[in-house]
């Protein structure tokens, strides 16, 4: 069965520390309550939002017209990596469950000598939430090693698609209805297949090592912050680097500001709250825009009523 709880404060369930509360949360431990939540949304009203561990998500202050919806640790969703089989060419099929850790996906496959994800070591969240954005570090993405993707939606209940059901870019992952179009209204990740190449379990984890300690060294790993906050124009002009130019490292309005490790990253120093995170964001893209003729554009994803 479902579980509801009302009101859920977002401050408490993001990574930036930011939110008001939303109508309601549902969490879901297993297939057969996913079978509820069409009904449980349809009831509570509101605009459903899948949330993992809270990162790349900027949620507005006050009341928001959205639920929360989640799935449970320590269920079928939580399950953890397992070999299930091989490609034609090779490749070893690694099943995940959608609640698990990403950090705990990239350290499994290290061990198991699999490398194509070995750039993600050090990006927090959960594997769907890692899917759903097409997460991506130092030349990996999660869409490139993605076999095939466990869904659940109204519309196509529980299945597992190929990679011909699914197409993903930079920062961008969508789910296709079998005419090959983006399919319409909501979907929940459940689960991921990945394809990987076996190599040397020592070089695998020599190369994750040192992507996590030049992340820990140049990113404020340790800050509340929701990750990079705008998307990159271009991969000569990132848009940490323009941010940097146009003097806003550090820059902050009240308890929000750009990192000083790394401007792209906003972090909460404090108490910050989201109207003046939005206003941080719109001061920093008129800057760069006057600038640099650049148009940033959010990477992080926005939650509000605005």
């Amino acid at each position: 069965m479902l579980k509801v709880l009302d009101g859920p404060v977002l401050a408490h369930r993001t990574t930036l520390r930011l939110g008001g509360r939303a109508l309601a949360e549902v969490r879901a431990a297993g297939p057969r309550d996913l079978d509820e939540l069409p009904g449980a949304l349809a009831r509570l009203g509101g605009e459903p939002r899948m949330l993992g561990c809270g990162s790349n998500i900027l949620a507005d202050d006050g009341e928001l017209p959205v639920v929360v919806v989640a799935l449970d640790s320590g269920g079928p969703f939580d399950a953890a990596p397992e070999v299930t089989g091989e490609t034609e060419d090779g490749r070893v099929l690694v099943r995940v469950g959608a609640a698990q850790r990403l950090p705990r996906l990239v350290s499994r496959l290290s061990a198991w000598g699999l490398c194509g994800m070995e750039g993600l070591a050090g990006i927090p969240g959960a594997v769907g939430g890692a899917v759903a954005m097409n997460a991506g570090s130092y030349g990996c993405e999660c869409g490139a090693a993605l076999h095939a993707v466990s869904v659940f939606s109204p519309a196509l209940g529980h299945v597992t698609l190929g990679r011909d059901r699914f197409r993903y870019g930079y920062r961008h992952f969508e789910v296709l209805d079998e005419a090959g179009a983006p399919l319409g209204g909501w979907y929940l990740v459940t689960a991921a297949i990945f394809a990987l190449s076996r190599c040397d379990s020592a070089v695998v984890h020599a190369v994750m090592r040192g992507n996590y300690l030049k992340k820990k060294a140049t990113q404020p790993v340790l800050s509340h912050s929701a990750g990079c906050v705008f998307r990159n124009p271009s991969p000569l002009n990132p848009a940490g680097k323009l941010l940097d130019a146009a003097g806003l490292k550090g820059y902050r309005i009240g308890d929000m500001a750009f990192s000083t490790m790394h401007a792209n990253f906003m972090v909460n120093e404090g108490h910050g709250i989201a109207k003046d995170a939005f206003s941080l964001l719109q001061y920093a893209k008129v800057a760069v825009s006057e600038r640099f003729g650049v148009d940033l554009e959010l990477e992080v994803k926005v939650w509000s009523w605005r």
